[in-house]
């Protein structure tokens, strides 16, 4: 597949790292409605105009991984085998790598059929508890599918400490996809964490000042309980090996169009996940 994004996010331009990682209204939902474009662009130091035309090319950018994706050799007939049906809700349950504006998820978004709505929930930071907490959210918005990749926010290491037990990983996982399933019947759909550059995790100046690390073996073992789960799960560590930012956590453009092509592989043939 001909990569049809920049492998990096412009260094010297902190407001395009900032706003294709963060979305504010997601995290201030108990605020009410959404705030405007006045009030989101100031918090990145944006006016309302410059605001909307980095979104626009956010957008523009997806379409043409999108297209990058479709014209690989085998796509047409997985597009054409993916389950997803015009007047059904897809929603996506992740952290930063699906928060990501850049996302596998919102590259998706133009490779299904008009008519699919994709709404994601992604929180960059969320642990699998977070998003169990939010439950309620997820609910309401009554999904016919839902993608979930969590699990690597569990694993971080703050001075060498997991931030959330394994145990606990795997009882809020599972809880949240049977909650979810006996409210809503969603089919559900995993996501196995990406993996890091343990090198580049390591040198990163903000992670070395925090504590923090991840280690790969961790990654792994939530990537392995997912994969014994009944559900479908697409193995994503694969398609985004070596294609990480500088920090070594966050996935390139390039990962982001790799996963999506993975996520198209995956649930693109064979019979439709129950």
């Amino acid at each position: 597949m001909t990569s049809a994004t920049t492998d990096r996010a412009p260094a010297h331009d902190p407001a395009e790292r900032m706003l294709r990682f963060h979305q504010p209204e997601k995290v201030l939902r108990y605020l009410g409605p959404a705030p405007d474009e006045y009030v989101l662009g100031a918090l990145f130091g944006l006016d309302p105009a410059a605001y909307r035309t980095r979104l626009d090319r956010f957008d523009e950018r997806n379409r043409t991984a999108a297209a990058a994706v479709a014209a690989a050799p085998g796509a047409a007939a997985r597009l054409a085998g993916l389950p997803f049906r015009p007047g059904e809700h897809v929603v996506a349950v992740g952290e930063s790598t699906t928060a990501d504006r850049l996302s596998w998820f919102e590259i998706l978004r133009h490779l299904l059929p008009e008519g699919v709505r994709l709404t994601n929930l992604a929180v960059s930071g969320s642990t699998t508890t977070q998003a169990l907490a939010n439950l309620p959210l997820l609910a309401f918005q009554r999904p016919d599918w839902v993608l979930c990749m969590l699990g690597a926010n569990d694993v971080q290491r703050l001075d060498g400490v997991p931030l959330v037990a394994a145990a606990e990983t795997r009882r809020t996982l599972r809880a949240l996809r049977d909650l979810t399933v006996r409210r809503t019947g969603a089919r559900w759909v995993w996501l196995t964490p990406t993996g890091v550059d343990p090198g580049r995790v390591a040198e990163y100046a903000h992670f070395r000042r925090a504590g923090l690390d991840w280690a790969g073996a961790d990654l792994d073992a939530v990537a392995e309980l997912l994969l014994v789960e009944p559900e479908v799960t697409v193995d994503t560590r694969a398609a985004a090996h070596g294609h990480w930012e500088e920090d070594g956590v966050h996935l390139t453009p390039d990962g982001q169009q790799h996963v999506a092509a993975a996520v198209l592989a995956a649930l693109g043939s064979g019979p439709a996940p129950g």
